[in-house]
């Protein structure tokens, strides 16, 4: 202690300008060294180095290898519960709400995220509150570390304080690894709003004596009633047939409907799902909300039980009338056995005819057909009137042709003639004008195939023309516009004449009348002369005209006698026909030509020039 002088020697120097260091001459103070005396650390050394001095210097180990930061911990995370207090000021039901969050810390990159759960129908903004980064700590550039990150401890980050309560196993782990004392764990705090909305909800206790022996005695044992549920008072109501299961293991009852094929029905499978049904309800306050809540024992005075379903009975389950009308098997035995029931006939359900609604055709409008347009009204998707294919196949190509004059009193539409054309396979109508030359009007189709309606038929039932109305001489009328019957062909009366029951006298014995003449003119050439004569005779004019005249314009011979046949009967004066062949040179003087005028004629002074013509 009374030591005053504490200078050490000069060992350090320079000798022709090289840096030297020499051994202390003396010690501190100026006390006295003993020569060659070594330190202690100098002596552990000599004795750390023994083998190096003797075998030289050791190989130096390899450096252990280098590995980063994101490969060490990789895939690490620290993971803390916590919570943050929100101030409300616009709500007057609460003024602060409780939001748990999970905090994440990735050991690799030192960064952290915030997750809040979601909450369903909730109303906030939940999810990733804030996004995976290096998060600041302060004003001079620090960032948030694990070893900042405590139980029970509160951390701030950009303006929010977050309450750290838990954390997870593996966190636990690694902190207490690195030397960090955890601090106990908190309980989390809930928000005070959700736990005052969300009340604690009392089991409903099935009646009985004791729940757990109904339960292992009756376990899928489940009784059967079939039922029907009449809705045929409701609008589009019909009869349903379900069966009504009753689960004795619980008191609850099960209805599901029965479905058939093609009943135009969805097949929802449960009509009213597995519950308890009561059936008696105390007389309930006018304030308790029933759409809302469930209905407890509270409620309820009596539920439904074994003893109130029977054959013949008719229960109400939650507003639907059930009539059963039988059981199954198990189930009468369960009766028998239990109630004493013996009779277990089933009821007869009779189905409940409908009462078909009239249908009401509107009135037609006059596009298409009608018969066409009814299928507007009697089908969503309408198809087209069905067809009679048997008349059809049997009236193939069969027509009847008449020869119609226009009854007009314009003086240029009196000599017009048409040609009406009845096909019996569908009995349609198409009338066509031949072509007149040089009479100023446009021959060719005059009337397309269509059904003719008879006038001052309806609309609604129309009545259309049949054969049996064309007479000759009747007047039918098509779309406005009157024709008179002068002359039909003969295939119309052998038609009518096969079919004599099908059609009335009047009409038949018109066409009669109308062709008696011509009958008459062929039964005297056919008495006069025998038919193969006649046909010879027929093809010698043939080739005599042929002979004179390189090309014959028969439809110009058509044309020019029906201009002078003003009547349409077919015969013409005498005098007339032969002034009309000279004109068009015929040569009527010649002996062949003489001869098939006699006999196409029709008494002393007319000629059937049609006859001729053919």
């Amino acid at each position: 202690p009374q030591k005053t002088s504490f200078h050490r020697s000069h060992t350090l120097g320079f000798r022709n300008g090289y840096a030297f260091s020499q051994l202390p001459r003396e010690g501190v103070g100026g006390e006295t060294l003993f020569q060659n005396q070594l330190s202690q650390a100098q002596l552990d050394d000599l004795c750390t180095q023994g083998p190096t001095l003797t075998y030289g210097p050791a190989r130096k180990s390899a450096p252990p290898p280098f590995m980063p930061s994101y490969v060490a911990f990789d895939k690490q995370v620290l993971k803390f519960d916590a919570y943050f207090q929100e101030e409300v000021p616009t709500s007057a039901e609460e003024h602060y709400r409780i939001r748990q969050v999970g905090l994440y810390y990735y050991l690799e990159d030192d960064s952290m995220c915030i997750i809040e759960p979601v909450v369903k129908n909730s109303g906030l903004v939940q999810g990733k509150l804030m996004k995976r980064h290096r998060v600041p700590k302060n004003d001079q550039g620090d960032y948030y570390h694990w070893k900042d990150l405590n139980l029970a401890t509160n951390i701030t980050m950009y303006g929010r304080t977050y309450r750290l309560v838990n954390c997870d196993s593996f966190t636990k782990v690694f902190l207490e690894s690195q030397g960090i004392v955890l601090n106990p764990p908190e309980e989390m705090v809930s928000d005070p709003y959700i736990e005052r909305r969300m009340p604690v909800q009392k089991p409903i206790v099935p009646a009985g004596p004791d729940p757990l022996w109904q339960f292992l005695t009756y376990d899928t044992k489940v009784l059967r009633f079939y039922a029907i549920w009449d809705d045929t008072n409701h609008p589009f109501g019909d009869q349903h047939r379900c069966i009504i299961h009753y689960f004795l293991a619980d008191d609850t009852v099960e209805v599901r409907e029965v479905y058939r094929k093609n009943d135009g029905r969805d097949p929802f499978p449960v009509l009213m799902k597995r519950q308890r049904l009561p059936k008696t309800l105390a007389d309930k306050k006018m304030s308790f909300p029933s759409c809302v809540l469930e209905i407890s024992n509270e409620e309820v005075l009596e539920w439904y039980s074994p003893k109130d379903f029977a054959i013949g009975k008719t229960i109400t389950l939650l507003g639907r009338t059930f009539l059963i009308y039988d059981c199954d098997k198990f189930t009468q035995n369960f009766y028998r056995e239990k109630f004493g029931i013996t009779d277990f006939q089933p009821l007869e359900i009779s189905k409940t005819p409908l009462e078909k609604v009239p249908q009401v055709i509107p009135p037609y409008n006059g596009f298409g057909i009608p018969e066409d347009s009814l299928q507007n009204c009697l089908s969503l998707i309408p198809k087209p009137p069905r067809k009679d294919i048997i008349k059809m196949l049997e009236n193939n190509l069969k027509i009847l042709r008449y020869e119609v004059a226009l009854e007009s009193p314009v003086p240029e539409d009196r000599n017009r003639r048409f040609i009406l054309s009845y096909f019996l396979s569908d009995d349609t109508i198409s009338i066509y004008e031949p072509p007149v030359r040089n009479s100023g009007i446009l021959g060719g189709k005059y009337l397309k195939k269509t059904r003719v309606a008879k006038p001052g038929s309806t609309p609604e039932n129309p009545t259309y023309y049949e054969p049996s109305d064309f007479a000759i001489g009747s007047t039918i009328e098509v779309f406005g516009h009157r024709f008179v019957i002068t002359d039909a062909d003969e295939y119309v009366l052998n038609y009518l004449e096969r079919n004599a029951e099908c059609f009335p006298a009047t009409t038949l014995q018109s066409l009669r009348d109308h062709f008696r003449p011509r009958k008459a003119v062929k039964e005297t050439v056919n008495n006069d002369i025998p038919k193969q004569d006649l046909d010879d005779l027929i093809e010698e004019v043939q080739k005599e005209l042929k002979l004179r005249h390189s090309y014959l314009n028969t439809r110009k011979f058509h044309e020019e006698f029906h201009h002078i046949d003003k009547d349409g009967s077919g015969i013409v004066d005498k005098g007339k026909f032969l002034d009309l062949c000279d004109r068009l040179e015929v040569p009527t003087s010649t002996i062949l030509l003489k001869k098939l005028i006699d006999y196409c004629s029709c008494g002393e002074d007319n000629i059937n020039y049609r006859d001729f013509l053919r």
